[in-house]
């Protein structure tokens, strides 16, 4: 049963994944909340579709209007947390929250270029040699019940250079101004490199915070999922309530 004045909670996978990546949070939290997780254009079920912001914006509005409980709690991770930017600023109507998670770094400057690399790189190596690595290192690093349904759903790897295409050089702390609603900035506590920009984005904003998990790295929500659970249910019961 939902509890009352919880806000819907959408939530947007990162980089290569799809909705399967919150499988344990959207178990855990299900009872008390109405929860949704997205496929962004490019992955998962969405494979076929080309990548964009645009589409990226309205896949998750889509998403809060499917829950109909008015403005929702958006949590993003990594790629899905700078597509989460996107739509903070472009629908703030249906905006209660929002939670970074791996995506307080600016995508400006230097920080960039190992990015720009990466994304040249991987069209070049096989696409099932790649799932191989991804399913290998995932089910040795991650209990079985908390990655199997990432591993089914599969990887976007051709996605990856117009996803980051788009998202490199448009981000940094100033994009926290257009947010109109209180933001949780939620990093694994060894994420160095995507929470570096983590005290500009938290200063840019009036009304954010910053909460590490502890020795968790970018993939947080995979390396103790219940922490990270437990910051999302807080965070969202903290939130004013919103017509």
């Amino acid at each position: 049963m939902t509890a009352a004045g919880a806000p819907p909670i959408v939530f947007v996978h990162g980089t290569r994944f799809s909705a399967g990546q919150w499988s344990p949070q959207l178990a855990a939290l299900q009872e008390g909340f109405q929860v949704a997780a997205v496929d962004l254009p490019g992955h998962g079920a969405r494979s076929a579709q080309p990548w964009s912001l645009d589409a990226a914006t309205e896949i998750i509005a889509t998403a809060v209007d499917s829950l109909d409980r008015g403005p929702a709690l958006i949590v993003g991770h990594s790629l899905g947390g700078y597509a989460s930017l996107e739509f903070a600023r472009r629908c703030p109507e249906r905006l209660r929250g929002l939670v970074l998670a791996g995506a307080s770094a600016s995508t400006r400057g230097p920080w960039a270029t190992p990015y720009r690399w990466v994304a040249g790189l991987v069209p070049r190596i096989p696409a099932d040699r790649l799932a191989r690595w991804n399913d290998r290192l995932l089910r040795r690093l991650y209990p079985r019940q908390v990655v199997e349904a990432t591993i089914r759903s599969g990887y976007a790897f051709h996605t990856l250079p117009a996803a980051w295409g788009e998202v490199l050089g448009r981000f940094d702390a100033g994009a926290m101004r257009h947010v109109a609603a209180p933001v949780l900035i939620l990093n694994g506590e060894k994420d160095t490199v995507f929470r570096s920009g983590e005290s500009d984005f938290a200063r840019a904003h009036p009304d954010a915070r910053v909460e590490l998990i502890p020795r968790a790295g970018h993939l947080a929500n995979f390396d103790d999922p219940d922490a990270f659970t437990d910051a999302v249910r807080r965070f969202a019961l903290q939130l004013p309530v919103r017509s």
